[in-house]
């Protein structure tokens, strides 16, 4: 059987801190604010493979309330999610995202950032989709306030 899960996520930018996406340092003046690194990408594949596996969501297994987890790499919650997966008997069979933020323009980091997560979650790199797209500078994140990412994914049992 196949199942399909849906991931979201939105991180204030700020200066001071390192911009982390899918893994990946991204060279820019301002960073993700956040409990652990702030990747919004792989927080919004993380919930997406938890949801699909329906076994909750990243703040029921990493919540922010835990101080083990803060400035955690956030590569850590998806190789754990994988395994619990894995435990649960399901596979994953692909990972499809997109990132909203009007700048940094991540085209030059998309193919390292695939690389990376495909990696973390042993699939092939054929099998991860990552896209980025502005606001068209409306909102939020049109205004260089923050930065979202959503994921979707299919699993099945094996």
């Amino acid at each position: 059987m196949v199942r399909v899960g849906f991931g979201y996520d939105v991180h204030r930018l700020v200066e001071g801190r390192p911009f982390i996406l899918g893994g990946v340092v991204i060279p820019s003046d301002i960073g993700l604010e956040g409990h652990s690194d702030a990747d919004a990408l792989l927080h919004a594949i993380t919930d997406a493979l938890l949801g699909a596996a329906g076994l909750g969501d990243i703040g029921t297994h990493f919540p922010d309330t835990d101080l083990k987890w803060k400035g955690a790499d956030s590569a850590v919650f998806l190789t754990r999610t994988c395994e619990l997966l894995q435990k649960a008997g399901y596979t994953i069979g692909n990972i499809d995202s997109t990132v909203v933020l009007e700048k940094p323009h991540l085209r030059p980091y998309i193919g390292e950032m695939c690389e990376r997560i495909a990696t973390l979650t042993g699939l092939d790199p054929s099998a991860v989709s990552v896209k980025a797209t502005t606001n068209e500078k409306l909102g939020f994140i049109g205004a260089r306030s923050g930065a979202a990412a959503y994921a979707v994914c299919t699993i099945s049992s094996h």
